[in-house]
Formats: structure tokens, C-alpha cells, sequence
């Protein structure tokens, strides 16, 4: 589960809960864990204290999808071998043959019944399966990169994050793991103890209890015949921004065509016009002269007036939408109100769509001085005036402005 926080949109909401086309983000990996046979539970581990929203999404994903989710708190950041590692026993309880880890903060079609064909086809002596795709010689060195074996997939060199090229094979954060994953792990947890028991008597320091799957326990289990890797030629996306939310939403609407078409808005009499993949929340009050779309997702109680236009955004619970306002490449927070005549645009950061193999780059918030031009974010509560423009910027949550901005952060 991811520990980050979209700021300023989620103070009181974990990343993994933001709506992504309409549902939860970590809606998306639940509903593909439950599609795969003979599936006995789910597991969300995390550093958030276990709140409401969190409780009622258990509740209510549990209900829909049939099958037993439990959350699990680590007491610290452990990272992403710690926390299956301090979790083990609770893992392990009910006699996994193998179990499926994801990162909650990656969008895909998770093809997790693939992958597991796939790890029934390559025998008994790996520990686990990587899913992979294809990333341009250039974005590859953001990523964790994979050097295969192309006849047996075996994975022979894994780096994380390399200063110079690799391979253009890059983890995608989903993983197929049998049990014996722990031993290695525990290796890892052995000698990091001495290291740390050596530390606090040296120095009186205090070292975190983080293992790193990726840079610990991968990059030694390379070469090793132990990990094999899955190549996907399905949309894949990183969600560490609000602006690569924007850009999984249209992957996940663009999918809905296959998995979930009564979740797309359709051109009707007495309904707002269409244009392209749209997600309305059935509450929500939409003026018939409105145009959505394309690559729009309209939450909970949601109000737009007269002649509102909406692309490329996502505008959540409870936000009003005055008559005649442009919202394009944004994020509308909750219960936010954007005024009549007003203008909110931001400056889309989409892959290149020229480049098969491109991904979306990892905002930077500021570059050469100044704000980096994106998607303008409104926080919670946030009242835009009638007649302004407020052009790439970043609004934090309760505040009434009274002007136009651009290129700001407004504290």
C-alpha cells in the first residue's frame, strides 16, 4: 500500500483512496485480485492510522467483491520487503502455494492470471515473478530496470534507478511471490540486525528497519535463477502526482469499454453532451446544456450549471460547478466551488504520444526558479470567484480568493 499523499487534495485522505475514474484507486487492484481463481483474501498493508474512509472501504469492497480484506499498520516505514517481512506470519496463515504483492500506487490491467499461467509454466525453482514492461532508453533510468534471460525470462541483473542505461525493461511494482521469498528476505533482516546492533554501539545511532525489495533483496536475487519476469504489452502507469492521476483516469475509462461499460456517460436527450470516455456518479445534478469530456470523471453529489465546460479532469464529491465556467487539466477538490465565467486550466503532462513506449515523468514542482507548468489542483473546500483565471497553479484547501492567478501556490 502506498504511504504517499496527493498534497494538497488529500490531508485527510491516504493516496490509495482517491478516486481514479469514479472508484477508489486501490478499488482497481481488488477488483483484479478477486477475478483470480481460488483467491482466499486480501491484505492492505500500510503506515496510516486506520481511520472511517478507510474502514468503510473495507467494508463496502468486502460486500461487493466477496471475499475477506483485512489492513494490517505497520508501526513504521518498513518498505516494501519490511512490511510482507514483519507481516509474514499473518501472510503465511492460511497455507498460501503463493501470493500476489502490488504496489497500491500503479494503474494497469493487472494481469495477474497471466502471470500466474506464467509461474506454473516455468516450474518450481524460482521465488517469484516481476512484472515488466517496455520503457524508452531515456525514462528507463527512472525506473527499476531488468536485464532477462529471452529464452527462459529468467531475470540476470536488476538495478534500481541506474545513472546510465540498463535494459528497457522496467518493474512495474506487481509481483508474484511463493513462500520461499521470506528466507531471502530474512537473510536480508539477519544481517541488517548485526549492522544496526554494530551501529548503536559505535555511534549511538539508531538505523531504520527498511528492506527494500527492489535495491536488497532483487538485485541479489538476480542471476540467481530465483526471479522471472513478465513482460505486459498493457497500459501500465505510475501515480506518484495529481497530474499522473488525470492521465490513469483515462486509461481506466478508456478500459471500461471491455470491463465496466455501464460506468460511461452516454449522449441522450435531457443529458449533458459527451464527448469521449466520461464517468458520472449517479447523484450528481448536471445541467443539460454542459459538455464533459473527453477523459472526465464527475463524483459524488456533484452540481454543474448551465453551459459549464469540463475536459480532461476530475472534479470530486460534492464540488459545484457555477453556470458557464471552463475547467480543463484539473483536479476540483471537495465541496469546491467554482464561480460563474470562471476559468480553471492547467497544462497537461501526458507521455509522448508519439512514443509507444513512453511513460509519464515524475513532476518536479519547481524547475529553473519557477513553478513547473500542470494541472492546476483546487484542495477541499476552495471558492474560486466569478470571472477569474486561474491557470496552473496550486490551491490549498479553505481558501477564498478574490483574483486571478497563475503560477502560484496559494498558501
Amino acid at each position: 500500500m502506498a504511504r504517499t499523499r496527493f498534497r494538497p487534495l488529500s490531508f485527510e485522505v491516504p493516496k490509495p483512496l482517491f478516486p481514479v475514474a469514479g472508484v477508489p484507486m486501490l478499488q482497481h487492484h481488488i477488483e483484479a485480485c478477486a477475478q483470480v481463481p481460488d483467491m482466499k483474501e486480501i491484505i492492505l498493508i500500510g503506515f496510516y492510522q486506520p481511520n472511517d474512509e478507510l474502514n468503510r472501504f473495507i467494508s463496502s469492497s468486502q460486500q461487493e467483491f466477496k471475499i475477506p480484506i483485512r489492513y494490517l499498520q505497520e508501526f513504521a516505514a518498513l518498505g516494501t520487503g519490511g512490511g510482507i517481512y514483519h507481516f509474514r506470519d499473518q501472510i503465511l496463515s492460511g497455507g498460501p502455494v503463493a501470493f500476489f504483492l502490488m504496489n497500491a500506487d500503479v494503474c494497469s490491467e493487472f494481469p495477474l492470471q497471466e502471470m500466474l499461467r506464467f509461474h506454473h509454466q516455468h516450474g518450481e525453482n524460482h521465488c517469484g515473478v516481476l512484472l515488466g514492461t517496455t520503457a524508452n532508453r531515456t525514462q528507463s533510468l527512472n525506473y527499476g530496470c531488468i536485464v532477462e534471460n529471452h529464452e527462459t525470462n529468467e531475470v540476470l541483473h536488476f538495478v534500481e534507478k541506474p545513472s546510465t542505461f540498463v535494459s528497457d525493461v522496467i518493474n512495474c511494482g506487481i509481483y508474484l511471490f511463493t513462500p520461499d521469498i521470506f528466507g531471502h528476505i530474512g537473510k536480508v533482516f539477519q544481517k541488517n540486525q548485526q549492522e544496526r546492533i554494530q551501529e548503536e554501539l559505535t555511534n549511538g545511532k539508531q538505523m531504520p528497519e527498511v528492506i527494500r525489495l527492489e535495491q536488497d533483496i532483487f538485485t541479489s536475487l538476480a542471476g540467481q535463477k530465483k526471479l522471472v519476469v513478465y513482460k505486459t504489452q498493457h497500459f501500465w502507469s505510475q501515480i506518484k502526482s495529481a497530474g499522473s492521476a488525470i492521465y490513469a483516469s483515462r486509461l481506466y475509462l478508456k478500459q471500461y469499454h471491455q470491463t465496466h461499460p455501464e460506468r460511461l456517460a452516454t449522449n441522450q436527450d435531457g443529458t449533458p453532451k459527451i464527448i469521449g470516455d466520461v464517468y458520472i456518479h449517479p447523484t450528481a445534478n448536471i445541467d443539460p446544456s454542459a459538455v464533459l469530456g473527453p477523459n472526465v470523471s464527475i463524483g459524488k453529489g456533484v452540481t454543474i450549471g448551465g453551459g459549464v465546460r469540463v475536459r480532461e479532469s476530475i472534479i470530486l464529491h460534492g464540488a459545484v460547478l457555477q453556470d458557464h465556467c471552463c475547467v480543463l487539466n484539473s483536479i476540483v477538490g471537495w465541496d469546491s466551488t467554482v464561480g460563474k465565467w470562471a476559468r480553471v486550466e492547467g497544462t497537461p503532462s501526458d507521455p509522448n504520444p508519439n512514443d509507444p513506449y513512453a511513460k509519464i515523468d515524475s513532476e518536479t514542482l519547481f524547475r529553473d526558479g519557477g513553478l513547473t507548468p500542470s494541472i492546476t489542483i483546487l484542495g477541499c473546500n476552495v471558492s474560486i470567484p466569478s470571472e477569474v483565471i486561474i491557470r496552473n497553479s496550486i490551491v490549498l484547501p479553505h481558501k477564498d480568493l478574490n483574483r486571478s492567478f497563475q503560477n502560484q501556490i496559494i498558501l
